[in-house]
C-alpha cells in the first residue's frame, strides 16, 4: 500500500458522474476513474508554475471525485496517482508523473522533455520507477466552461446524397491566398468564406476532418526532433487540438464557430477519430495520462505485462474494458451534442471489435454500445475496416449500421485503369459492392468509395509515380506502403513530355469520374481536384510543410481539373439514378427494362462467359432511371433519365455500338474524360445503335432522356 498524500484543503464529496472537470456550486467538481489507485490527487497549477495538490478522498464505482471550492474555469490542472508499480502485471502508477485528465476538454502545452515523462528507469519492463517529477515537461489539462457559439442546425444530409471531402484542418488553408494570414491553418480558416465557397462550388456535402482530438508527438518523433502532422497520436479524446486555434485558449469556441459556418452552408462535419491507440506508445513510451491511471483498464496486455500491439503504434486500447467503452461513447456524445459534429470515421475500426485482442466480433461490446446509443445512432458511422494484422482485415464484415471505407473499391478501380484487371470485379464496385454489403441489411451508400486518401499517393502522384519517395520522412524510405497500384505512364515524377502529361491528366479524370459515377458514397481527398502533389511521398504524416499542405497556386492544369471535378460532382447530385439508395437486383422498372444491364462493345449484353475474360478492358453499364429508388424529402419516389456509362482502359481505341432503341431513342454525351473539363467532344444526341470510337483509356457518360 502506497503512503497516502497529505492534504490541507477541504474537498466536498461531489459525485462520480459525469467524469471530468465541471464548474459547479462555487467551485469545480473533479472526477477520474482508476480501479487500481490507492490515492489520487488533483493538482492545480498556477500561472507561475506553482502546484497545489489536493487529495480526492471519495471513491465511488472506482471513480475518485470531489468538489474543490474556489476553483474556476481556466484553471490548469493534472493528476497524480499513488498505487502499485509492477510492470510484470501492467501496473505503472507513479505519483512523480503529472497526468492529463482523460476527460479534459482543453489541453495546453506539449511534451518538452521525454526523459522526464518516462515512468521508469533503464529497462521499461524490469527497471525501477522513475523519481523525476514531470511537472513542467508535459501537457496540462484546463477547466473549461460549457457552451459557446451556436453550432447551427445539422444538415442531416441523406447518406445516398453525400459526397465526402477528406481534409486536414491546417493543411487545407495554410497556403490559401484569400484567407487572412492569421487564420490560415486554423478552425477559423475553414470557416472563412473563401474556404466555404470552394467546398460549396465543388459540391461536397460533408467534410471529414483528419484527427482534431488533442494529440502529441510519438516518442520516436520527439527523439528525432520531428512532429506529427496528421494527428493519429491522440492524447485527449474530449479536447480540440489547441494548435489549430488562431487565438491560444479559444480552440473550443473556434471549433464551434467552424462547425456553425459549415452547417450554414449545408455541409456536415465528420471527425476522423482514433480510439485504437494513444500517443503513449509501448512500454518504453512516456506516462502522460492513461498509463499512469490504470494501464490494464485502458490497454491490451500480454502475460508478463507487455502491451499487445495490433495497431502498429505500440499499444492498443482494450475495446472490451468498460472503462474504454465508457470513454469512447462519452467522447462521441460530447462531440455530437456539445460541439455539433454530424458523424465519425473510426481509424483502424477493426480493433474496436476485438476485445482482448481476439477474433473480430461485429457484435462486440464496443461496437454495440456505439450503434445502440440513442444519440450516436443518428450519426454517420464510418469504419476503416482493418487494423495492422491479417485477422483485422474486415472489409464487408461490420454490422448493419456501419458504413465502411471500401478498400476493395480503391484497389479494383486503380487496377482497372492501369490495365491490370478485367471487368468482373469492377462491375461489383461500380454498382455498390453488393457482394460485400447486400447480405448484411446494408445499403449501397454504406460503401465509402475512394481512390485516394490522406494515407497514400495523391491523385496526381498516382498517375506520376511507380514507387514511393519518402526520403524526407527520415526513415530511409522504409515507411509507407509499397502496394500503391499506381502507374507513372513512362516517366517517374515530373516531366515536360507533353504526351505523358496528357495521358496522366486523362487517367486522373478517368479515376475521378469512375469514383463519382459509381453507386455508393464517394470520398474525395482535399487538393486532388486542384492537382496537388506530394512529389511521390505516400506517407507525409510527419511533414508539416508545403509537401503536405494544399497548394492553391493557380495553373491551367489545376483549373481544368477543378472544372472537371465540379462537372462530375454536379452531374451526380442532379441524377438520382447515379446514386441509388438500393442495390440493383434485376427488377423490372416502369420502362419494362431491368434496372441494370451490362453491355459489351458490340452493343450486346454481357454473357456469363464474358465476365471471366481477364483480358477484357471495355464495359458498358446501362442504368434505367425510371425507378431509381431515390426519394424526395417527403418520401416520394423520383424518376430520372436512363444512363449509359462506357469505360475503356485499353491503350488502343475501340469501336462500340450504342444499345438499340428499346433502351432509348437517343443518347446524349454528358461527360467525356478526353477533354480537360469533361465537356463532351462528340456532338449529340446520338441515335440508338450508332457506332462510335472510344479513345484509348477513356470514359464516356451518356444520357438517354425520358
Amino acid at each position: 500500500m502506497a503512503t497516502r498524500p497529505a492534504s490541507d484543503t477541504l474537498v466536498l464529496a461531489g459525485r462520480p458522474f459525469p467524469l471530468g472537470a465541471h464548474p459547479e456550486a462555487g467551485g469545480v467538481r473533479f472526477a477520474v476513474t482508476s480501479a487500481v489507485a490507492d490515492a489520487v490527487e488533483v493538482c492545480l497549477i498556477g500561472e507561475d508554475g506553482a502546484e497545489r495538490r489536493i487529495e480526492l478522498t471519495e471513491r465511488t464505482f472506482g471513480v475518485w471525485h470531489g468538489l474543490v471550492p474556489g476553483a474556476t474555469p481556466g484553471q490548469r490542472y493534472g493528476y497524480r496517482v499513488h498505487g502499485p508499480y509492477d510492470p510484470s502485471r501492467g501496473l505503472r502508477c507513479n505519483p512523480n508523473k503529472l497526468l492529463v485528465d482523460p476527460y479534459a476538454t482543453r489541453i495546453t502545452g506539449s511534451l518538452t522533455d521525454l526523459d522526464a515523462a518516462l515512468g521508469y528507469v533503464g529497462d521499461p519492463m524490469h527497471g525501477p520507477a522513475s523519481v523525476v517529477d514531470s511537472l513542467g515537461s508535459v501537457p496540462l489539462s484546463v477547466v473549461s466552461s460549457p457552451g459557446g457559439p451556436d453550432t447551427g442546425i445539422k444538415p442531416e444530409v441523406p447518406f445516398e446524397e453525400a459526397v465526402i471531402y477528406e481534409l486536414h484542418v491546417k493543411g487545407f488553408t495554410r497556403l490559401h491566398p484569400e484567407v487572412p494570414p492569421h487564420l490560415r491553418g486554423t478552425y477559423l480558416g475553414i470557416a472563412h468564406p473563401a474556404a466555404i465557397e470552394h467546398l460549396v462550388r465543388l459540391g461536397v456535402t460533408s467534410v471529414e476532418l483528419l484527427p482534431v482530438h488533442a494529440f502529441a508527438d510519438e516518442p520516436s518523433l520527439v527523439r528525432a526532433g520531428r512532429h506529427n502532422y496528421w494527428g493519429y497520436s491522440p492524447l485527449g479524446y474530449f479536447a480540440p487540438h489547441a494548435a489549430y486555434a488562431s487565438e491560444p485558449g479559444r480552440e473550443i469556441e473556434e471549433f464551434r464557430t467552424m462547425v456553425a459556418a459549415l452547417h450554414a452552408a449545408n455541409i456536415e462535419v465528420i471527425l476522423d477519430v482514433v480510439f485504437n491507440h494513444t500517443c503513449e506508445g509501448g512500454p518504453e513510451g512516456p506516462t502522460l495520462s492513461f498509463r499512469g491511471f490504470d494501464a490494464p483498464s485502458y490497454y491490451l496486455h500480454a502475460a508478463g505485462g507487455s502491451t499487445v500491439d495490433i495497431t502498429g503504434c505500440g499499444n492498443t486500447l482494450e475495446a472490451g474494458s468498460p472503462t474504454v467503452v465508457r470513454l469512447v461513447t462519452d467522447s462521441l456524445r460530447y462531440w455530437t451534442t456539445e460541439l455539433g459534429v454530424d458523424g465519425f470515421r473510426f481509424d483502424l475500426a477493426s480493433t474496436l471489435g476485438r476485445p482482448g485482442g481476439g477474433f473480430f466480433d461485429r457484435n462486440s461490446a464496443m461496437l454495440t454500445a456505439i450503434t445502440t446509443d440513442p444519440v450516436l445512432a443518428r450519426c454517420k458511422l464510418i469504419a476503416e475496416p482493418w487494423d495492422a494484422t491479417g485477422d483485422g482485415y474486415r472489409v464487408g464484415d461490420f454490422g448493419a449500421q456501419w458504413a465502411e471505407w471500401n478498400g476493395r473499391y480503391r484497389d479494383t478501380v486503380r487496377d482497372f485503369w492501369r490495365g491490370q484487371t478485367g471487368v468482373r470485379d469492377l462491375a461489383y464496385r461500380l454498382s455498390g459492392s453488393s457482394d460485400l454489403y447486400a447480405d448484411d441489411l446494408r445499403r449501397p451508400w454504406q460503401s465509402i468509395n475512394f481512390i485516394t486518401a490522406h494515407d497514400g499517393f495523391t491523385l496526381r502522384d498516382m498517375v506520376s509515380y511507380n514507387d514511393k519517395h519518402n526520403e524526407a520522412n527520415g526513415e530511409d524510405n522504409r515507411d509507407g506502403t509499397n502496394d500503391n497500384r499506381s502507374w507513372n505512364h513512362g516517366v517517374e515524377g515530373d516531366t515536360t513530355d507533353t504526351e505523358v502529361l496528357t495521358l496522366r491528366a486523362r487517367q486522373a479524370r478517368n479515376l475521378l469520374a469512375t469514383l463519382l459515377l459509381s453507386t455508393g458514397t464517394p470520398m474525395l481527398t482535399a487538393g486532388d481536384e486542384i492537382w496537388r502533389t506530394q512529389n511521390g511521398n505516400n506517407n507525409a504524416y510527419c511533414l508539416d510543410d508545403e509537401t503536405a499542405w494544399v497548394n492553391w497556386a493557380s495553373s491551367a492544369d489545376a483549373e481544368s481539373m477543378l472544372a472537371f471535378a465540379r462537372r462530375a460532382v454536379h452531374l451526380r447530385a442532379n441524377s438520382p439514378a447515379l446514386r441509388q439508395p438500393e442495390f440493383f437486383d434485376g427488377r423490372t422498372t416502369p420502362s419494362g427494362d431491368p434496372d441494370l444491364i451490362w453491355f459489351r462493345p458490340d452493343g450486346e449484353e454481357m454473357a456469363e462467359t464474358d465476365w471471366f475474360d481477364e483480358g477484357r478492358r471495355t464495359l458498358g453499364m446501362w442504368i434505367d432511371g425510371s425507378n431509381s429508388q431515390s426519394r424526395t424529402r417527403d418520401g416520394e419516389l423520383i424518376s430520372d433519365h436512363s444512363w449509359l456509362l462506357l469505360l475503356h482502359a485499353d491503350g488502343r481505341p475501340t469501336e462500340v455500338v450504342l444499345p438499340g432503341p428499346e433502351y432509348g431513342a437517343t443518347f446524349e454525351p454528358m461527360l467525356d474524360t478526353t477533354t480537360a473539363d469533361g465537356t463532351p467532344a462528340l456532338p449529340g444526341p446520338l441515335v440508338a445503335g450508332t457506332s462510335l470510337t472510344l479513345a484509348p483509356r477513356s470514359l464516356l457518360l451518356l444520357k438517354a432522356p425520358r
